[in-house]
């Protein structure tokens, strides 16, 4: 990774300074997909799976899982066996019985010091199988 940043300072000589900032950036788990997206008719079951593997150079166990809202999402935390590749499967299922849309936030906690937390934002798109009512 390399970033070029400004740096304003309150010296009349020389009021910017610029930087280069760079490093080597390793990923730390693997989610797929990477943000849940729950659309699809009203009254008809609205489920992702979600597969979270941690990298083997920074292994860590989820310990909990809690969302902001809650309202019209319910997920399911399950480990997958080290034969079929290990890690973790998140089942998330819409809630929501009529048209319209929402957003919420997965919080999975973890048992490691790097990151104590990963987050996975959810969003709904419900639609109705009703002709829309036009406005006079």
């Amino acid at each position: 990774m390399r970033e070029k940043i400004v740096v304003r300072t309150n010296d009349p000589d020389k009021p910017d300074h610029k930087l280069v900032v760079f490093g080597s950036v390793e990923k730390f788990v693997n989610i797929r997909p990477g943000a849940v997206l729950l659309s699809g008719l009203a009254g008809k079951e609205i489920e992702v799976l979600v597969r979270i593997i941690p990298e083997d150079k920074y292994p860590f166990e989820i310990v909990g899982t809690s969302l902001i809202r809650g309202k019209y999402v319910r997920c399911e935390l399950k480990e997958i066996d080290a034969s079929e590749g290990g890690g973790y499967s998140l089942s998330v299922l819409n809630l929501r019985n009529k048209r319209g849309r929402y957003s919420d936030l997965i919080t999975l906690k973890t048992t490691s010091k790097i990151r104590p937390e990963i987050k996975i934002k959810v969003y709904g798109n419900i639609f109705s199988n009703e002709p829309r009512k036009s406005k006079p």
